[in-house]
């Protein structure tokens, strides 16, 4: 990872070089490829040229240019110092993280007047996750859907969830033809339901798809954000197969009584405007040995959660037993999200 300075390649923006010109800047062959008119090879080559080539500042420029994403509209002269210089996660020090964490909770303090306790656990030992989630007990009340938002400190306007439940048809697995916006008493006598959230891949083309490295898989089998590295260009939303990435485009709203104050660094800390976000199987809880959010309020039994590793686990007894449906398997993603059937 690059420790350079960072720009965002905005020409108006204060964070780009005093004396960056765009008249001796070679086109860079990165937007080369994107230069279909003079305008915008025009426009490309200063974007360039004020960010210094810097990988972050470059591709959040061709991110803008692509019209796939939007870097946060706030500007770099929202940003503190220390924002602005901060490293990607895996290159910070113990010291450099500890001060970051710090950061978070003034933050927090100054903005909502609630103290939070941030902390950054690892993955464990000997430990893979995986999630499997009974399709004959599932009823659609949406309970997870609304524990995991109230666990994760998600926006509440715009508001974003993390799990979407799929009503389908009976006798078909057809989820193009499912509904997620459905109303009305549930369960419904012709309808299962089915949800959705990340699948944690062995192969995750989300992680694939970031220029900037800002997604990885921890060797406990999640996927991780640095909040602080993403540029907001959404390749990773698209590349999610499974349609569970969530992009701030507006600054998250949520109210100080609905804080949830225990936060991990990784996983359900308040995010910024201008960032993709996603489930971490509340690896702030499962890393210290609680269940997920989502499993706590589950009335029937659905969701079983485990170390995939322990071939006494349930999930594990889960897999080898039951009648298991891997979604969009064709796909080769290898997700540790299992469907059963009893």
């Amino acid at each position: 990872m690059s420790d350079e300075r960072k720009s965002c390649g905005k020409p108006e923006c204060a964070c780009a070089p005093s004396d960056a010109t765009a008249d001796d800047a070679p086109l860079p062959p990165e937007a080369a490829e994107l230069a279909d008119n003079e305008e915008l090879a025009t426009w490309l080559v200063a974007g360039a040229e004020k960010a210094q080539a810097t990988r972050r500042g470059f591709l959040a420029t061709i991110a803008g240019v692509a019209g796939a994403a939007a870097v946060s509209t706030t500007g770099c002269a929202d940003l503190s110092w220390e924002q602005f210089s901060q490293k990607h996660y895996k290159e910070l020090t113990t010291e450099e993280k500890r001060e970051l964490i710090a950061r978070i909770e003034a933050r927090s303090r100054e903005r909502y007047g609630v103290d939070v306790t941030v902390t950054d656990p690892r993955p464990m030992d000997g430990v893979g996750f995986a999630y499997a989630l009974n399709l004959s007990y599932c009823i659609g009340c949406r309970r997870c859907e609304y524990a995991c938002a109230r666990e994760n400190n998600t926006s509440r306007d715009p508001e974003i969830h993390y799990i979407r439940v799929l009503s389908i048809e009976k006798g078909t697995m057809d989820v193009e033809e499912s509904e997620n916006y459905y109303e009305g008493p549930v369960p419904e006598p012709d309808k299962y339901y089915m949800p959705v959230q990340c699948h944690q891949c062995d192969h995750p083309p989300c992680v694939r798809a970031c220029p900037v490295e800002a997604t990885w898989k921890e060797r406990d089998g999640i996927v991780v954000i640095d909040y602080d590295w993403c540029i907001g260009c959404r390749y990773c939303e698209a590349a999610c197969p499974y349609w569970a990435r969530r992009f701030n485009f507006a600054e998250p709203s949520i109210q100080p009584s609905e804080i949830n104050p225990v936060q991990g660094l990784l996983s359900n800390r308040i995010r910024p405007m201008g960032v993709v976000e996603k489930c971490t199987f509340c690896l702030h809880r499962t890393r210290t040995g609680r269940y997920p959010a989502c499993l706590e309020v589950c009335p029937t039994g659905s969701r079983k959660f485990g170390n995939l590793l322990d071939p006494n686990s349930e999930v594990r007894r889960i897999i080898q037993n039951k009648r298991i449906y891997v979604f969009k398997e064709e796909l080769g993603t290898i997700p540790r999200f299992y469907y059963y059937f009893d």
